[in-house]
């Protein structure tokens, strides 16, 4: 059955694509927050485990497809994988739920090695089947045309990979929503379940979809792997040439010829067609190590930026969408606009500069990447080392007051209910402190522990300069653009304090509360209660990644006054400085990746197009090692200096294969073909003419 003058079966096809792209993006874009804040993980492990997946996701392919072209056959292969990985997506899910060990119900599990086990399982399973399934799939989808449905089939893979930007953009948005909402049992927490089940549940969809066709599709036999022949002929042709190293035998004009006594000269040409492309593939894994980095690396830059675009509150793992939005856009552009211009230039635009310019642009993607971490460096609080104290004064007297740090560590003058920064000393050194206010002047002792921060509360009474040294227990701004709020109570009764629904319990007079952590960029109502009088306000907007401690000066007649001191600066860059790298990253990707499968298959004869799909994946696979490799060997303690790092090395690598592409010559398959062709005829007419002798001689006599 036929629709459009397309196999109806496609359609299909076209859906399992769709929901599996869907499911692998979706899990994808939240799994390195997965790893930071469910499982507690610190960046560095969490990007190495991140890529560690992303490889093992593309290594696989080379084994689906010889499962299916030497065993299973498409079909066969396709459904029993999909079962493997929706069992994945379902184990990914079930390793996420809080409440599976969380005894004491106070909302972070209690035996993270469970969920650690159950989540590298599932991570396990998905790879055998993304990876098992992605050479298949398209492969199968090519199966189901005629003969003479070039012009469909060709369009048909234009429309496959729409449906697998259409999936990664969709999943990309949403999944980062799901995983923002609150869910839980016993306690509310980030809802990584639920970004994990609509994957798993949309591949189950795409299980089912798929074997719902599968009376329509042209099922093709497994006819035996190309790349196994491939192999063996590479092998037995270093083996042979090998046994034939001494110098009597004549020299070969190419190695792969030593392998002509065992297979025949069409498969030898094509195995050097194959090799000569692979060979050009060497440097080609330096770009998916910088590309593959938006999941892990950039997701987790996003974290420490303010993702407030006007009236909606931006996901850092949504910001991953930049890149198959502006692919969407660009893929049509390029073609239409760009390459014709270049054209027009005069300019001869081959395919392997394309690549080379690709690689370029890759790196100039990390350099920007270098140029915002130091912009957001800048805005990042430093903390005491283990011999520094750091102090902060709040004065909380109506008069004006000076501090001097003795000995003669320098002063400071403090307005009336302000506060100063941080100022930070050498532990050892500060011994005492000289306190003015008003008329009177007060001589503290003081004794600090190294590495700490402390506030120091300051007040001039009638009697006398009060001092309370308070310690502020917070070691590193928080994560994930939420907020750490605490109160001091500048009133001479007691109060209790609540703000939105997190109570702070009663503090006395001078004293402060802890800090309690709230969801950024939200303003929250505060609740006094004092001797039975009630006072509420609601609180300014305190941004995002921000720490302050609320001063209540006043509550009278319900009405509340109250001073902001900060302790940890908001994120200040916004995550739309995230777009430009990603746009540049995104045209890299048009001119590197589009050409780089065009020029492979136009290089090689058209059945071995298997060896090169499983080349290229290898490359990526490859990137996401090394992206392992630089980040565990360089000892770089900057974030942006390693981004410039990894941009050196793609330039280093882009000259390299600049000066490889120069020396290549293009070949065309179909020509060489032909002359096998045109050989095969000319030997069939000679035997012919042989036979025909033969049988002439044999009637005469």
């Amino acid at each position: 059955p036929s629709c459009f003058g397309y196999p109806l079966s496609i359609f299909f096809i076209i859906i399992n694509e769709f929901c599996e792209r869907f499911s692998y993006y979706g899990m994808r874009a939240v799994l390195v927050l997965y790893f930071k804040y469910f499982l507690q993980w610190n960046d560095n492990l969490s990007t190495a485990i991140y890529h560690t997946f992303v490889a093992l996701c593309y290594l696989t392919p080379i084994l689906g497809a010889i499962i299916a072209d030497s065993w299973l056959g498409k079909f066969k292969t396709i459904v029993s994988l999909s079962i493997v990985y929706t069992i994945g997506q379902a184990v990914m899910s079930v390793s996420s739920i809080n409440d599976l060990t969380d005894q004491t119900q106070d909302g972070s599990p209690d035996n993270i090695p469970v969920h650690i086990a159950l989540s590298m399982v599932g991570l396990i399973l998905i790879a055998l089947g993304t990876g098992g399934i992605k050479p298949c799939v398209s492969a199968f989808g090519g199966d189901q045309f005629e003969e003479d449905q070039d012009k469909q089939r060709s369009r048909f893979f234009s429309i496959f990979y729409l449906s697998i930007n259409a999936g990664s953009l969709l999943s990309t948005i949403i999944t980062p929503i799901l995983r923002a909402q609150e869910c839980g049992i016993h306690s509310k927490q980030r809802c990584y379940p639920l970004a994990f089940g609509v994957p798993a549940a949309l591949m189950a969809i795409a299980l089912v979809v798929f074997i719902a066709g599968s009376g329509m599709y042209k099922k093709v036999k497994p006819q035996g792997n190309i790349m196994v022949q491939v192999s063996k002929c590479i092998g037995f042709a270093i083996k042979n040439r090998f046994r034939h190293r001494s110098k009597e035998f004549p020299k070969r004009e190419h190695w792969l010829d030593w392998a002509s006594e065992k297979y025949d000269k069409r498969l030898i040409a094509q195995t050097k067609m194959v090799l000569k492309v692979l060979f050009l593939y060497i440097p080609l894994p330096m770009f998916w190590a910088l590309f593959d980095q938006q999941g892990s690396r950039w997701t987790l830059q996003a974290t420490t930026m303010d993702g407030n675009f006007v009236a909606i509150q931006i996901q850092p793992d949504q910001m991953q969408t930049v890149n198959p939005i502006l692919i969407i856009i660009m893929v049509p552009v390029v073609d239409a606009v760009i390459y014709p211009l270049i054209k027009k230039c005069k300019i001869n635009f081959t395919p392997l500069r394309k690549i080379t310019v690709g690689m370029f642009l890759a790196s100039l993607a990390f350099v920007a990447a270098a140029l915002v971490q130091v912009q957001i460096d800048k805005t990042l609080p430093v903390f005491p080392t283990a011999e520094q104290s750091q102090i902060k004064i709040i004065n909380l007297g109506t008069d004006n007051a000076s501090i001097k740090f003795e000995p003669e560590l320098g002063h400071v003058d403090v307005m009336s209910l302000r506060s100063t920064g941080y100022m930070t000393f050498e532990t050892s050194q500060l011994q005492s402190l000289s306190i003015t206010s008003g008329n009177k002047t007060k001589l503290d002792i003081i004794k600090l522990p190294g590495g700490k921060r402390h506030t120091l509360a300051v007040k001039n009474n009638e009697a006398d300069i009060v001092v309370k040294q308070l310690l502020d227990n917070v070691t590193s701004k928080p994560e994930e653009g939420n907020n750490l709020i605490r109160f001091i109570n500048n009133l001479p009764d007691p109060i209790n304090v609540t703000m939105g629904e997190t109570s702070f319990g009663n503090l006395a007079s001078l004293s402060d509360s802890n800090y309690e952590l709230f969801p950024g960029g939200r303003q929250d109502n505060i609740t006094i209660v004092r001797n039975s009088m009630t006072c509420s306000g609601t609180s300014k907007a305190l941004g995002f990644g921000s720490a302050y401690t609320i001063v209540i000066n006043e509550c009278s007649r319900g009405n509340l006054t109250v001073t902001y001191s900060e302790d940890i600066a908001p994120n200040t860059v916004h995550m739309a400085w995230q777009i430009p790298q990603y746009f540049i990253l995104t045209c890299a990707e048009v001119v590197f990746s589009v050409t780089g499968l065009e020029f492979s298959y136009s290089q090689a004869p058209s059945n071995m197009k298997a060896v090169l799909q499983a080349g290229w994946l290898l490359t990526v696979a490859v990137g996401n090692i090394i992206v392992l490799i630089v980040a565990g060997a360089s000892k770089l303690s900057e974030q942006w200096a390693e981004y410039v790092l990894f941009a050196a090395l793609l330039l280093a690598v882009c000259i390299i294969f600049a000066v490889m592409a120069y020396f290549y010559t293009y070949v065309d398959p179909n020509e060489i073909e032909a002359q096998f062709d045109e050989e095969e005829k000319n030997q069939v007419k000679k035997d012919v003419k042989f036979y025909e002798n033969v049988a002439e001689a044999d009637s005469q006599m």
